[in-house]
């Protein structure tokens, strides 16, 4: 099994990003809410408890502000052993593919007919500009949302706004109570950005009301606000 847990200082995981973010990262590890999260998370880590990802911001290390074309934003890392990678909803070669990621694939082989490998990895969509992200960063085994009261939110929605700010076209993919609280913040950066709400793709959500994950279409409503926009849709294939 992929050894996923988290094992160095978090300061120094969150070190590992790419130009353009470092300096909003390290503004924050050394906030006062930066620090105060750094401490809890290592303090959990100390404790004995399993922390995944091993690089909470894996999503940051090759694409820069500049280059995210759209955001896929979800609640929080999958808490089993090996799953979470640090992309949002993706898993490595190899690693059974969880029950969100599996609704995934199947929207979008009904919205945009792409062939799936066997794989559950999403890293493709990192080289068209996707980030995958999600609301809080890190997660203990067998407990879902157990960071997410710890201060991610700060870095977060500090992520969020830097991209939202960029002057290209974007669409945010709010998937999920968690994600679609950043949507107002989103709406006030300006007209270059696109919003698709809808339930989170987990099988106890996404389809049921108000707006059920299943049959949404995201990936080519997406594609077709970009070609609006002038901008080139994403190649949403996964290899």
């Amino acid at each position: 099994m992929l050894d996923n847990r988290l094992r160095r200082p978090l300061a120094e995981a969150l070190a590992d990003v790419a130009p353009g973010w470092d300096d909003l990262v390290a503004a924050f590890v050394a906030s006062p809410r930066g620090a105060a999260l750094c401490r809890s998370v290592d303090m959990r880590v100390a404790a004995g408890a399993e922390v995944y990802p091993a690089q909470p911001l894996r999503a940051l290390q090759t694409l820069r502000p500049s280059q995210v074309r759209v955001v896929i934003l979800g609640q929080d890392p999958y808490h089993g052993p090996g799953e979470a990678e640090g992309l949002a909803f993706s898993v490595a070669d190899g690693v059974k593919i969880p029950p969100s990621l599996r609704n995934i694939r199947q929207e979008l082989v009904a919205d945009v007919g792409v062939a799936l490998p066997v794989s559950g990895s999403l890293r493709a969509w990192v080289e068209e500009g996707v980030l995958l992200l999600n609301t809080s960063l890190t997660v203990e085994r067998d407990r879902p949302a157990s960071h997410a009261r710890l201060g991610w939110d700060a870095l977060t929605d500090a992520l969020i706004d830097c991209v939202a700010a960029q002057p290209h076209p974007k669409v945010f993919m709010l998937w999920g109570a968690h994600a679609q609280a950043k949507g107002a913040r989103i709406e006030q950066a300006g007209e270059t950005n696109r919003i698709l709400v809808s339930n989170h793709p987990s099988p106890l959500a996404a389809r049921r009301p108000p707006v059920p994950f299943v049959g949404s279409r995201p990936f080519s409503t997406a594609n077709a606000w970009l070609l609006a926009q002038g901008s080139m849709p994403i190649d949403w294939g996964l290899g």
